[in-house]
């Protein structure tokens, strides 16, 4: 989160998208269903609802989405409003995704390796930021001024936004992230049993032929009193072995 101030030279709409609470209730809409605020209008800088859209159709619309219990935007979407260059990206549905602000540590972790150099998160080499928070408040304190960096907000209402608020707004599913990557498809060991194998092992049991005995080199059929005894046969009684 970035807090505003007199001299600031952040953009008054990034102070308040970085601050900004998305995905709670909307309190116009309070009864309806799928009220979360997850769009941001950055002509009147508020979130909004998808019951809100209307007035705002013409409106410059961002899309928030929700992953692992944090704010992200498309990294596309993001570009066109600032320089996003150092700032780690991850995929998720096929989409790459930028965090808006730093996510809490349930314990600081200072190894080897590439860190975030304002929270100290772990990164992929060659970034700097986990999030746009991240990147804004080291230029902050660096007393960069951002207007060099950032660009003119002109970007387009996002294609869902047309469309009706049951049909538009996917939203990702929530789960771990995986930095600039997606996972593959799991892959069945190779030493994993084949149901169908099974069953056509156990055919193969039932159906093989009665059993032949070898008498000087030529096969015979056993009689049919000996096939019946060994189809059924039964443990016999027990034999006690001899005391002396």
């Amino acid at each position: 989160m970035v807090g505003g101030g007199g001299g600031s030279n952040i953009p008054r709409w990034l102070q308040i998208l970085l601050g900004e609470k998305f995905f709670n209730p909307c309190g116009v809409h309070d009864c309806a269903k799928k009220k979360e605020k997850n769009t941001f209008c950055l002509d009147c800088c508020v979130s909004i609802c998808p019951h809100c859209l209307p007035p705002h159709r013409h409106h410059r619309l961002l899309q928030i989405r929700r992953y692992v219990y944090h704010d992200v935007i498309r990294l596309g979407d993001a570009q066109k409003l600032l320089n996003c260059s150092l700032v780690q990206p991850y995929t998720t549905n096929s989409a790459k995704v930028v965090f808006l602000n730093q996510r809490p540590m349930s314990r600081p972790f200072r190894g080897s390796g590439n860190f975030c150099i304002t929270c100290d998160r772990s990164l992929q080499e060659g970034f700097l930021f986990c999030s746009l928070s991240c990147k804004v408040h080291r230029h902050m304190t660096k007393q960069i001024g951002l207007k060099k960096r950032l660009r003119n907000h002109s970007c387009k209402p996002l294609p869902s936004l047309n469309k009706p608020p049951s049909e538009g707004f996917p939203e990702l599913e929530d789960g771990h992230v995986t930095p600039d990557s997606v996972l593959d498809p799991p892959v069945s060991p190779p030493d994993s049993p084949d149901p169908t194998s099974s069953a056509e092992f156990v055919k193969r049991r039932r159906n093989r032929p009665v059993p032949m005995t070898r008498v000087t080199g030529q096969l015979r059929c056993l009689p049919a009193t000996d096939v019946a005894g060994f189809m059924n046969r039964r443990k016999g009684v027990p034999q006690r072995s001899p005391l002396y």
